[in-house]
């Protein structure tokens, strides 16, 4: 007996050692190939903000302003990034079970080490490539006050509304516990978490703050559609980092998002450009770039579920869309959302957001639902995610901006706005001469 008690447990140990073999392949593996993606993405997105960002904004306001946002976005970008770090990362990725935010389990990166994956690639690329969303995300919001928020006033409201407002929506979105997440709503790289949360923000901002002093009297147009132009062409390139990098790897699903994220922005330029020329008689570079950015923003949420057949569908209907809101909308109630960020990231955040849910169909060339999903349901779910973004940014976002008032002041001076903001807040001039 003890001798096959014996032979029994030889074989035991010797069906345990040949399972190793199969458990340590099971066992997640850094991918080079992958990392290399994630961190060329990771830079790609950051140049989305600087200069990119930076220069299609400035491109847009008066000469006197053009250093002001170069300034904003940079600051924004620098105190984003410490705050990521500190306690953003926690927030939106800590491993929390609260379907709304992420706990404080990871601050200060804590358990983050060079050894520590998120599925094939290093958690800290990770980290930097999730970093970089939360830097131009806020970015967007400072178009619709262009001109005349104090600069104090922008980052305080920047350091409280990324807290409040981006780091809970990131987690509900992107995080497993989260709570679109659950729901199955389709946000391959940002429609809500980026494009509607900034668009409803710089809405409220630009409704709390006011107009521009001499708005609807003054010439007001764009000082460098030059700068301009190039501006949205580094966001062009800058959104394949975005769009591809959300995949996470360097895979047929991140091929996917390139080509919609070239096809549906063509498509969108094209339909801007058609639309303008038969309200207006000529197609206008501004309107060209309106569109390039239009297209860009609705296939953020798709450019992972839609074929590219319904990504060009999506670029030739979000651009009639966004141009009614930037020219009949806005001149209806007479809102100074000084560069269309509502118009253009919010209202093609919302378009985008809800037709994922139907060009992800096969019908389109789409990947397709999950099993028991059908297009009805899907829809369902996309409106619920949408609707609570709209809800959860717009009541915090008030807030914020009232707490900023009332400590700080939110606008600067009639003389300050007058003089132009590089002058009156930075003692500096864009140009000379």
């Amino acid at each position: 007996m003890s001798n096959l008690k014996k032979i029994l447990s030889l074989a035991a140990a010797v069906t345990a050692l040949s399972a190793l073999p199969a458990l340590a392949d099971a066992a997640p593996k850094m991918d080079s190939g992958d990392t290399a993606w994630m961190m060329t993405s990771s830079a790609l997105v950051l140049f989305m903000t600087l200069p990119g960002l930076a220069l299609f904004y400035g491109g847009l306001v008066r000469t006197k302003n053009m250093l002001s946002v170069l300034m904003q976005c940079t600051l924004i970008t620098g105190l984003v990034m410490v705050i990521w770090v500190l306690w953003g990362y926690s927030m939106a990725f800590g491993g929390g079970p609260s379907p709304y935010w992420g706990g404080f389990g990871k601050l200060f990166l804590s358990g983050v080490t060079p050894a520590s994956l998120s599925g094939t690639i290093p958690e800290y690329v990770f980290v930097v490539f999730q970093m970089t969303f939360a830097v131009i995300t806020p970015a967007l919001i400072i178009g619709s006050f262009a001109e005349r928020i104090k600069f104090s006033a922008l980052l305080l409201f920047v350091a409280l509304w990324v807290t409040f407002v981006y780091f809970p929506i990131a987690h509900m979105v992107w995080d497993s516990t989260g709570l679109f997440f659950k729901m199955g709503a389709m946000d391959f790289a940002g429609g809500t978490v980026v494009h509607i949360n900034a668009g409803i923000a710089a809405f409220v901002g630009c409704l709390l703050i006011g107009p521009r002093v001499g708005f609807g009297k003054e010439n007001m147009a764009p000082h460098s559609m030059t700068l301009t132009m190039v501006g949205a062409s580094i966001l062009w390139v800058g959104w394949f980092g975005f769009n591809a990098g959300s995949a996470l790897a360097a895979n047929g699903t991140a091929a996917l998002a390139m080509i919609n994220t070239f096809v549906a922005t063509a498509a969108a330029i094209l339909s801007w450009s058609l639309v303008e020329a038969m309200a207006r008689g000529k197609a206008s570079m501004l309107g060209a770039a309106s569109g390039m950015v239009a297209g860009l923003v609705a296939v953020t949420p798709a450019c992972g579920f839609a074929g590219p057949l319904g990504s060009v569908l999506l670029g030739l209907i979000v651009s009639p869309i966004c141009y009614f809101f930037v020219t009949t909308v806005k001149s209806k109630f007479g809102y100074d959302d000084s560069l269309d960020v509502f118009g253009v990231h919010c209202v093609g955040g919302i378009t985008g957001a809800l037709l994922t849910g139907i060009f992800a169909s096969p019908s389109f060339g789409g990947v397709g639902y999950a099993k028991g999903v059908t297009m009805a349901s899907q829809e369902m779910v996309q409106i619920q995610a949408v609707l609570t973004t709209i809800v959860w940014c717009g009541v915090i976002s008030f807030v914020l901006y009232k707490i900023v008032d009332m400590v700080i002041g939110l606008r600067v001076t009639t003389d300050e706005e007058r003089e132009g903001l590089d002058l009156s807040a930075h003692g500096e001039m864009a140009y000379h001469g």
